[in-house]
């Protein structure tokens, strides 16, 4: 014993030391259980297990994929990650069970969290800049997809304590809210993504109440409904999403960005078909080989390894390819010299677009088969609500349920129901 230890009887030195395993304990035990969310503060983490899915290196990988592609070129803030936005929805699906719990509706303990589970993993299977290359790197496969089936290996890891998360992810679970609550025009992903892609692009537009909205949900005959005072609450929420979606995720800058990205994915599948090589990560160039195999647990090991890294390092080695056409577009991505884009709200003539291809052609020295991926037309879509999916429904006081657009005196939300469709047209400036 030391010799300051011989002034301290032997209970106090006991409960010195137990002073001291508790301090420890709840630094780590805080350390591990909570994220401080500039959105919401801290996020606790509620289960032992949850913890440990979160751990994961195929959870992990989520903090190396961009929640918003490429929109940090227009908005400089808007840097933020699929991680954050996945812990975020957790934690509103959380604040959400806690309010259904005090309005009667009962929820079991494995329910809860195989809620919450289902919640952090519905995006677990985007792939590189998020929605920019969905269906192009793997061949018009959903991130759904994906999600769906990394959510089995790790339920095959777990022995099956998965199952049930799994089950209200696919819509099985006989309680339907569960699933509403996941995938809906009223979810858990939608608040979050819309508050936290607001807040990191400041397009102050996009800001909603969630707490507002998360206190007027009920479950009405295992179906969740709004309480008819939160009307205005959802048509803000929906104005919101149409604001953001025309301001934001469908901005004409960050548009033609990850048009030109891609074509450069394409450009690479091309070239290695042509027997070319390029420099990329392995697991990225098992993605645009041909030569795949059709094990599905073989494309899940590649799929849960690549991120935004792999395509950017390809980007990088790609401008002093040899290959024009893909060393300018890698170019054009990575110093952010993108084509000139036109919007309108009719398409464009073929007579234009034979222009600026000609032009292209001359000032570039292109070929006509080559000239497709620096001249381009298409359209951009959006509807902010959709009647025939899945319908958000109001319920008063008598406990009479109707749909939203029966309780709405606005005519602009009745508009909100109308696809809006934009022309693009793309060309070298």
């Amino acid at each position: 014993m030391c010799g300051c230890n011989r002034f301290i009887s032997s209970s106090t030195h006991n409960t010195c030391i137990d002073s001291i395993f508790v301090y420890l304990f709840k630094f780590y035990y805080l350390r591990l259980k909570n994220y401080n969310d500039p959105i919401y503060g801290f996020i606790s983490i509620p289960t032992p297990f949850i913890s440990t899915i979160i751990q994961e290196p195929v959870f992990q990988r989520l903090r190396r994929i961009q929640q918003m592609g490429l929109s940090h070129y227009v908005f400089n803030g808007a840097t933020h990650h699929r991680f954050a936005h996945a812990l975020g929805a957790m934690h509103l699906m959380r604040k959400t069970l806690d309010i259904l719990l005090t309005k009667g509706t009962p929820i079991s303990d494995s329910e809860r969290e195989a809620a919450m589970i289902a919640i952090l993993l519905h995006d677990l299977g985007h792939g590189p800049f998020s929605h920019a290359l969905e269906g192009i790197l793997t061949d018009n496969v959903s991130h759904e997809y994906w999600s769906l089936s990394l959510m089995k290996m790790l339920n095959e890891k777990h022995s099956g304590k998965l199952s049930l998360a799994i089950q209200m992810f696919e819509g099985r679970y006989e309680r339907s809210f569960f699933n509403q609550l996941i995938s809906s025009q009223l979810d858990m992903d939608r608040l979050d993504y819309l508050k936290r892609d607001s807040f990191y692009s400041g397009v102050t537009e996009g800001n909603i109440s969630t707490d507002r909205i998360i206190a007027m949900l009920r479950v009405h005959q295992d179906k969740l409904v709004v309480e008819e005072k939160g009307l205005y609450s959802i048509e803000k929420f929906l104005l919101a999403r149409r604001m953001m979606y025309w301001s934001v995720y469908l901005h004409k800058t960050s548009y033609v960005a990850e048009e030109v990205l891609k074509r450069i994915i394409l450009r690479a599948k091309e070239m290695l078909q042509e027997g070319e090589t390029i420099r990329a990560s392995a697991d990225l160039l098992y993605f645009l080989s041909t030569s795949r195999s059709s094990e599905p647990k073989v494309e899940m090991k590649h799929y849960a390894a690549i991120d935004d890294v792999d395509v950017w390092s390809m980007i990088k080695a790609g401008v002093t390819h040899q290959d024009s056409v893909f060393s300018n577009l890698c170019e054009m991505v990575l110093s952010r010299r993108l084509p000139k884009i036109e919007v309108s709200n009719e398409s464009f003539s073929s007579e234009f677009l034979d222009k600026q291809k000609n032009i292209a052609m001359t000032d570039l020295g292109l070929s006509p088969q080559e000239i497709s991926y620096f001249v381009f037309d298409g359209k951009m879509k959006n509807m902010a609500y959709n009647l025939e999916q899945s319908p958000i429904i109001l319920i008063d006081k008598n406990g009479v349920t109707k749909e939203l657009l029966a309780g709405s005196d606005e005519s602009n939300l009745k508009m909100l129901t109308k696809a809006v469709t934009k022309y693009y047209c793309c060309y070298p400036k």
